[in-house]
């Protein structure tokens, strides 16, 4: 199966971009990696009248770091990241978790925004950016935004976006040089999305003792201070109506984050 028809927008910058997806009036949609809107237009489960590509733009490919945060452009690739070209928060994070998505060939053209915008439940971005903090920062006319990234997502595959709201970068702070960091996440086979996923930050310092599990059919689950314990965790899993098999799951995931925080 082919996509269906749709015209081609290659805007100047991100005014141009908002411009061309306000003159479709949510018929267009913005076009950076494509590793997940590629699929999606050839099964024909989304027809845009338009896309806008805007993977080419420079203000979506900025790097910056000071000595709280690094922000990423949205348009940064997961293969960027997972090599090194780009500074990472202390501790490899950012770059172990980049090297663990999906295949070389996806890394290569996907991108750390364009997974945000997606919102797949059981995207390793998702639930690792929450866990560590981060927040989203956007570009529209009226005056962009900061949002926090447990904020961003509101269901499975969506956002609190506006109409006309582009992400433009992610800004993910850095822990302190005592916290302890903890990832796992369960796939049958290497390159998969994960069947459950658990992370969590340890960071006394700041006064964070977080816990995030994904893959659970909607936004992240969030877990704080005391409540980071596997009964908690069962409590909210089990009210997000996931089934016994899969509380199972999620439970291992985030019993094996806890462990590597905590070793």
């Amino acid at each position: 199966m082919k996509p269906a028809p749709f015209e081609l927008a290659r805007p100047d910058n991100l005014a141009e971009a908002a411009a061309a997806l306000a003159r479709h009036a949510g018929a267009a949609r913005l076009l950076a990696g494509g590793q997940s809107l590629g699929p999606m237009l050839n099964l024909r489960l989304v027809r845009p009248a338009m896309l806008v590509a805007i993977a080419h733009l420079p203000q979506l490919g900025a790097v910056a770091e000071d000595a709280d945060a690094v922000t990423i452009g949205a348009a940064v690739t997961h293969s960027a990241i997972a090599d090194g070209r780009t500074p990472d928060i202390g501790g490899g994070i950012l770059a172990r978790i980049a090297q663990g998505i999906a295949y070389r060939a996806v890394r290569n053209l996907g991108t750390i925004g364009g997974s945000l915008c997606h919102a797949d439940p059981a995207a390793d971005w998702l639930t690792t950016l929450t866990a560590l903090g981060a927040r989203v920062l956007t570009w529209r006319e009226a005056g962009g935004r900061a949002i926090p990234l447990a904020q961003f997502v509101t269901g499975a595959f969506r956002t609190a976006l506006a109409t006309g709201e582009i992400v433009q970068a992610v800004r993910v702070p850095r822990p302190s040089a005592q916290a302890r960091w903890g990832y796992y996440k369960a796939c049958r086979k290497p390159g998969e999305f994960a069947h459950a996923m658990a992370a969590v930050l340890d960071d006394r310092a700041r006064g964070i003792r977080r816990a995030v599990i994904g893959a659970a059919g909607g936004p992240p689950l969030v877990l704080e201070g005391e409540r980071v314990t596997p009964a908690a965790a069962e409590d909210a899993l089990r009210a997000a109506g996931l089934d016994v098999v899969a509380r199972h799951m999620q439970a291992v995931a985030l019993k094996r984050a806890l462990a590597e925080a905590a070793a």
